[in-house]
């Protein structure tokens, strides 16, 4: 059976050139992926002219209307035609691709929106008469004259009629109308200055605001603050630190959320470079392992995160959508996030989320009322003439776990009593079913789970200890060879004193191999071969390897469960407020290696809701 070869043909094709109509399509295809496309690349445009007030309105999930109304500078009447023609801008003169300072500056999305749609543009600068010009399927109208106070109206209509195909492809107007406000949310998030306005005009009318934001005014932390507790809640700001660090020319401000405050999912996670928003591999991997110790692996940190440097810096040309970037020294953007946010999370010394206390609260369900039966009523009791002894303290305390104070013959007179207003976590009162210490603090009461603040707390010993220490190596009696490529090999050598900081000794062995003469002590028998692998793979995905590292902190996080304080002991009251005020003194204590809350604190204030004492 013959077989056709599709790329091999009999006669030799010809080459043409696409007309312009067809060559706006292609980069339509490229640039408006759907309706949230187009508002993204409206807004920006919105945002470059200057605005300080942008409204967005959609019908039908953006699929038959995209509206977005600013008051920036506008478009004079001469440039309008230019401003519609493909590859005509005013954010940059052609002649410095690596110093982008504005959103746009392909001179795309306009001409795009035209070929697949009915676009609409009216505008007014200052000076200068209103005019509105239309192009429907690539085909443009003349400029007439139109009624406009000042800055540009920009009308969509039908996306995608000019290429039905494409409308298969779209989700449900409900999908596409969520895409649209996640990307109005995005990119008002690095804009807090500037007011944003979404509505829904299905069915005509004025239609249903979905969402607002008003300007904030204040510093950029305050303005950053606010507008993101308008967008993200009151709860992550409540429960996130202000981040703001520097590095070899990159700074990042934000706000990333502590590790008991995680998520199941990285919907979450709002980066922006330069204040475009992105979705960008490197740095997403980058915040993730800076909470790599502190969560576990099935729960993602939360944060708002803003990149700022010279736009020589980086390289925003990358992707079509420019929801990808590239730096000049990706390691230095990578080392800015983890160290910056490694080092912020441990400033918080013990601090957890509020979050964990109103779950906590949330559990606690009050007794259901109704009505009384008294003792003589039940059934199957018959009437006491006397009544039976209520059991007391003495008679109790077999069934309760431990009492802070001791019988006086045992009390160290030596030991100072703590006052629960003279330290955060309080004073031990009690310790619950061998597991729970109960402190009394200032204005509540804490709820310590020994084994995972003990387990915490060795665990931070152990690393420092392996950082004054380093980590001990182990020589191969026979070494192990490992044949890679010459381009793997050079990648590898390349970061081999990084290696042997961890006790993975690494030289060349000829050609493309490597001998592999000391691993960690702490691993015991080591796969050299397959670690190596996967060292070149995180090499290859992020420019960048903690897997040796998280090696070995998995292995010293299993120590240090092993050697805490176990479940079911009894501990003395000297005990519980020695483990409470090292928890106090040390960074990451509000979690344990896993990832979950070590304490939580209750109010006086919620605990009397509890009792309706309020």
């Amino acid at each position: 059976m013959s077989r056709t070869i599709p790329h091999i043909h009999d006669t030799r094709p010809q080459i043409r050139q696409l007309d312009e109509s067809a060559i706006n399509r292609i980069a339509a295809g490229e640039v408006v992926e759907r309706p949230a496309s187009a508002v993204k690349e409206l807004v920006e445009n919105a945002i470059d002219a200057g605005a300080r007030r942008i409204e967005i309105a959609y019908a039908d999930g953006g699929k038959t209307l995209i509206r977005v109304t600013d008051d920036g500078g506008g478009i004079t009447p001469d440039d309008l035609p230019l401003a519609l023609a493909r590859h005509a801008t005013s954010k940059i003169d052609g002649n410095d691709l690596l110093n982008i300072h504005t959103f746009g500056f392909r001179g795309e999305a306009l001409p795009s929106l035209g070929a697949v749609g009915r676009l609409t543009i009216a505008s007014r600068s200052a000076g200068a008469d209103a005019a509105e010009m239309t192009v429907a399927g690539g085909i443009p109208g003349a400029v007439r004259p139109a009624a406009l106070n000042g800055g540009t109206v920009v009308t969509l209509r039908d996306l995608f009629y000019a290429t039905p195909a494409r409308l298969k492809f779209m989700r449900t107007d409900r999908a596409e109308a969520q895409a649209i406000t996640d990307t109005v949310k995005r990119l008002a998030m690095a804009e807090p200055q500037i007011g944003f306005t979404l509505r829904d005009v299905s069915g005509g009318g004025a239609g249903r605001t979905s969402f607002r934001a008003d300007p904030e005014t204040g510093d950029l932390m305050g303005a950053m603050s606010q507008r993101l507790t308008r967008i993200l809640g009151r709860e992550f700001t409540d429960n996130a630190i202000a981040i703001n660090a520097e590095r070899d020319g990159l700074t990042m401000t934000g706000y990333a959320a502590l590790p008991t405050y995680s998520r199941g999912s990285a919907l979450a996670q709002y980066l922006f470079v330069n204040g475009r928003p992105v979705r960008d591999k490197m740095l997403t991997g980058a915040l993730r392992a800076a909470y790599r110790d502190l969560m576990s692996r099935d729960r993602h940190p939360a944060a708002a995160l803003f990149i700022e440097c010279d736009g020589a810096l980086v390289d925003v040309n990358v992707h079509p959508a420019k929801s990808e970037v590239r730096f000049r020294d990706p390691g230095t953007a990578r080392g800015l996030i983890v160290s910056g946010l490694r080092h912020a999370l441990a400033e918080q010394g013990h601090r957890a989320s509020s979050t964990v206390a109103g779950a906590t609260l949330g559990a606690f369900q009050p007794e259901p009322v109704g009505a009384r039966v008294y003792q003589m009523d039940r059934a199957g009791h018959a009437p006491m003439l006397r009544p039976t002894p209520t059991p007391g303290f003495a008679e109790m305390q077999s069934g309760y776990s431990a009492r802070v104070e001791d019988a006086p013959q045992e009390t160290d007179e030596t030991a100072p009593e703590v006052a629960p207003q003279s330290c955060p976590l309080g004073a031990a009162r009690a310790q619950l079913h061998e597991n729970y210490i109960i402190a009394q603090t200032e204005n509540g009461m804490v709820i310590v789970d020994q084994h995972a603040a003990h387990e915490r707390l060795v665990y931070e010993r152990l690393k420092r200890q392996r950082a004054e220490n380093g980590v001990a190596a182990q020589a191969l009696l026979i070494p192990e060879i490992v044949d890679l490529s010459d381009a793997d090999c050079a990648t590898l050598m390349a970061v081999a004193d990084d290696l042997a900081s961890f006790g993975l000794g690494i030289e060349p062995f000829g050609g493309g191999a490597i001998a592999v003469r000391e691993t960690p002590a702490i691993l015991g028998a080591v796969d050299a071969r397959a670690l190596i692998l996967d060292i070149l793979d995180e090499l290859a995905d992020q420019n960048d390897s903690d897997t040796l590292g998280a090696r070995i902190d998995a292995i010293l996080s299993r120590v240090a469960c092993h050697g805490s304080i176990r479940s079911g002991r009894r501990m003395q009251a000297d005990e519980m407020n020695a483990l409470l005020r090292e928890m106090e003194a040390t960074p990451h204590s509000g979690q344990c290696n896993h990832g979950r809350p070590t304490y939580v604190s209750l109010a006086l204030s919620d605990i009397e809701k509890l009792f309706g004492r309020t």
